[in-house]
């Protein structure tokens, strides 16, 4: 499934909320929280992208899994606030590896999607060993009534060693993605704002038909290089003020993103069967 309109590849802006109630560096109250996120939110869908995520990036050093109720309700308001600032479809992510809270906010607030780490394979994240949940978590999305949310399932992910799964590289990585069931897979750098390779994208493709997304890294310099091999395109650092992912969004440069991307969907596509 796909929660974006129209046959284009989606640009897909992140909302990085600040940090929640509770959390080592959260200091604003939740009203503040989701007025910010919503501005935001605001900024990136006029700036003409398909769609925004929000995610608690600021609730570093990050919980693994289990974050607690106040985390979910806490998203659960900045999400319908941003649900309710802009018209583009919604999703959300919640650190770290929190997926099936992120599903339960995504029905509770009518957003279309969740990104999804630790979705296959594990993986040796900054928080530990994170296993994999696909199992579990496709049947929590039955059991709620979920099955419209699309899951977007990170693999190799950034900020992770995965030496415990060296022996299968990104092609294998990506067919066992879909063969458990994600709606599409995310391919990253190793780090947040770090350049995702094409190469990696062009090996995941021949492991799976779902979309692959870029997850980290994309700016003006290297949109035409990645454009071929993804169907989606996840834009966080680059398009905050001066490229820092703690700033707010800047509309100038959130722009510039945008008019390249409709310059390159002018740009005849490569031949049918050529990822």
């Amino acid at each position: 499934m796909s929660p974006f309109p129209g046959p284009n590849k989606a640009l897909i802006g992140m909302v990085h909320a600040r940090a929640l109630p509770g959390t080592p560096k959260g200091k604003l109250n939740i009203d503040e929280i989701c007025r910010i996120a919503a501005e935001d939110a605001r900024r990136i869908h006029r700036a003409g992208f398909d769609a925004v995520l929000v995610e608690n990036m600021h609730d570093l050093p990050y919980l693994k899994r289990n974050v607690g109720p106040e985390i979910t309700a806490a998203m659960t308001r900045v999400v319908a606030a941003v649900r309710t600032a802009v018209g583009c479809p919604v999703g959300i992510q919640i650190l770290a590896g929190a997926n099936r809270e992120a599903l339960a906010v995504a029905l509770a607030t009518g957003a279309k999607f969740i990104r999804a780490e630790g979705f296959v394979f594990a993986h040796v994240a900054d928080e530990g060993i994170i296993d994999s949940d696909a199992g579990e978590l496709l049947r929590y999305r039955r059991a709620i009534g979920a099955e419209g949310v699309a899951i977007f399932a990170d693999i190799k992910k950034k900020h992770s060693s995965h030496a415990i799964t060296s022996d299968l590289n990104i092609e294998e990585t990506a067919a066992a993605a879909e063969f458990c069931g994600a709606d599409g897979i995310i391919v990253t750098g190793t780090r947040t704002g770090a350049p995702t390779d094409p190469e990696h994208l062009i090996e995941a493709g021949k492991g799976t038909k779902l979309p692959r997304l870029v997850g980290s890294g994309v700016t003006p310099d290297n949109l035409a290089a990645l454009w071929p091999h993804a169907e989606g395109f996840i834009i966080g650092s680059w398009i905050k003020k001066n490229g820092d992912w703690e700033e707010a969004v800047d509309p100038a440069r959130a722009s510039k993103l945008v008019h390249l991307a409709a310059e390159l969907r002018e740009t005849p596509r490569p031949a049918k069967g050529k990822r």
